[in-house]
């Protein structure tokens, strides 16, 4: 990597001040050969780069001392990491072969089996709250006990997202995997031994281990579509990983009540049928567990895009885990993007661990019904981020499609909350489909819209973070919410969310898009190139 000393970094003219972004240096000059001189006459003070020819070093120091013009973000990148005619190529790269790009048929089959224990997953997380009333009358809990079932994936993430990170980022995609589908695995078998009625600490016990897996499986679907896919179906392939997770709270809305049905009259016969809803999980989970072993690999053989060839001929010792993380957080866009997504993936958590008590609030003994509006919402999100993956991989318009996403979601939001008393069912399932086509559809929307602001961060990491603010505005939602549908009614609750979502529609409009990625992706065709982090020019 390069770094610039004090003497090079007074040397640079006003207004070229290195951003917060990434330089690209010649991949194939070895890091010391890329240096800066003063220049003796009119131009003193301008950079220079050896290997660069003088005339083109005196045009650039005769640029670099004109008075510029600030630069819209996307059009700073663009000017930092590509040529500025047509006809030219980058500096440096003069000869240097492009590095060799392929796409692997193994892509879709590592994105299924994720997809499958990802869903598994989620299906654990929402399994109780669904059916909360039956759960508490079964182990002779609160509701709270209950909530808390669903609100430990949220507690559990938060202090484990950076060790989780960290392991991504150090030891690679393959082992996190492991981790999260065997994790997975065990939580499943551990709940198996918790049907009887004194036992609620076991069943806690098993999710506890399924929320612990569950942190090595959300920072995953960017990463694994970056690391896989191509630049036009990077957004696609984002949405669908994250789709397996929505599928499984899909159909955790729907089988519980089928499977556990109001029964309590009958001990023997709940137990039972909790029992089999158990085991059906424990052995799903370990089929997917024993594929993620045998078909689950680390990398392509050649990467997909430039993008990823950029980043995978950096040196590992060149990474550092610290000064990632630090990266990101002087990164204002990303911080900007971190609340707003907390926010609203926070608000989708709270409702659908509280659906159940709304909806039994204004329709009596629609335990059934609950769940199919739950399906309807899930669904619907799953359609609207398969949509959206599409849009983004088809247009590249990043923050205009999120900030559009973000206002429907609170429209919708506003639209739940007014009608969800009218005593309608079939308002409620039409209004719920609607919130959940945009809240949840803006899942990927946020990830991808992070792994292009902070490019060539790692992209676990900023997903990571990404999912650690939603945990964290889930369970302080979730809280308040019940309290609020406890203490007052749902729609109480519901206004609370509403008001909180507009201001992330005003935070979400302040962020400043900066595309680099997707510059790389495009601008760069030719030359042997790699990333060099802007931590350089903070030291």
């Amino acid at each position: 990597m390069v770094k610039l000393n004090d003497e090079e970094g007074a040397a640079m003219a006003p207004g070229h001040q290195p951003t917060n972004g990434y330089l690209l240096v010649p991949g194939g000059e070895p890091p010391g050969k890329v240096s800066a001189e003063l220049q003796n006459g009119p131009k003193a003070g301008c950079l220079t780069l050896n290997g660069v020819s003088r005339d083109s070093l005196a045009a650039a120091a005769e640029a670099l001392c004109r008075p510029q013009t600030p630069l819209a973000p996307e059009e700073e990148t663009q000017t930092r990491l590509l040529p500025t005619s047509p006809g030219e190529e980058t500096p440096g790269t003069e000869g240097s072969p492009a590095p060799q790009t392929a796409l692997s048929a193994r892509r879709f089959v590592v994105l299924l089996i994720f997809s499958l224990y990802s869903l598994v997953n989620a299906f654990q997380w929402i399994q109780y709250s669904v059916i909360s009333n039956v759960f508490e009358g079964f182990y002779g809990v609160s509701s709270l006990h209950i909530d808390w079932l669903s609100m430990v994936y949220m507690l559990a993430y938060v202090p484990l997202i950076f060790p989780a990170t960290w392991l991504l980022d150090t030891r690679g995609l393959r082992l996190t995997a492991l981790l999260g589908s065997g994790l997975n695995c065990l939580g499943a078998w551990v709940k198996c031994a918790s049907v009887q009625q004194h036992l609620f600490w076991v069943t806690m016990l098993g999710q506890c281990l399924c929320s612990v897996a569950q942190v090595f499986i959300l920072g995953l679907p960017s990463r694994i579509a970056s690391v896989w896919f191509g630049p036009k179906e990077v957004s696609t392939a984002c949405a669908t990983a994250v789709l397996g997770n929505q599928l499984g709270a899909a159909i955790g809305f729907l089988l519980p009540p089928v499977l556990v049905p109001n029964t309590q009259n009958n001990t023997d016969l709940l137990a039972c049928n909790i029992s089999t809803m158990f085991y059906g999980t424990s052995s799903v989970a370990t089929f997917l567990c024993f594929l993620t072993v045998i078909a689950f690999k680390e990398k392509p053989q050649y990467p997909p895009s430039q993008a990823q060839a950029a980043l995978q001929k950096s040196p590992p010792a060149e990474y550092s885990y610290k000064k990632s993380i630090r990266n990101l957080f002087r990164n204002v866009p990303f911080v900007l993007l971190l609340i707003t997504y907390g926010i609203i993936t926070g608000a989708f958590y709270s409702v659908s661990t509280l659906l159940n008590q709304m909806i039994l609030t204004y329709y009596k003994g629609e335990e059934v019904n609950a769940g199919k509006i739950g399906l309807t919402l899930v669904v619907a999100g799953m359609v609207g981020s398969i949509l959206c993956g599409f849009w983004l991989d088809y247009t590249k318009i990043y923050k205009q499609t999120t900030l559009i996403v973000y206002i429907l979601s609170f429209l919708g939001m506003v639209i739940f909350t007014f009608t969800l008393d009218l005593g309608y069912s079939i308002v409620v399932f039409v209004t719920g489909g609607v919130l959940g086509f945009f809240m949840t559809g803006y899942l990927p929307l946020g990830f991808e819209f992070a792994v292009e602001i902070t490019y060539p961060e790692s992209e676990g990491t900023s997903s990571g973070l990404l999912n650690a603010a939603a945990q964290i505005f889930g369970i302080l939602f979730t809280l308040a919410q019940g309290k609020l549908t406890t203490d007052y009614s749902p729609k109480a609750g519901n206004i609370f969310l509403c008001v909180w979502m507009f201001l992330g529609i005003i935070l979400t409009a302040l962020i400043k898009s900066d595309l680099r990625r997707h510059n790389i992706n495009i601008g760069i065709a030719n030359g042997d190139i790699k990333a060099v982090s802007n931590e350089y020019f903070y030291d």
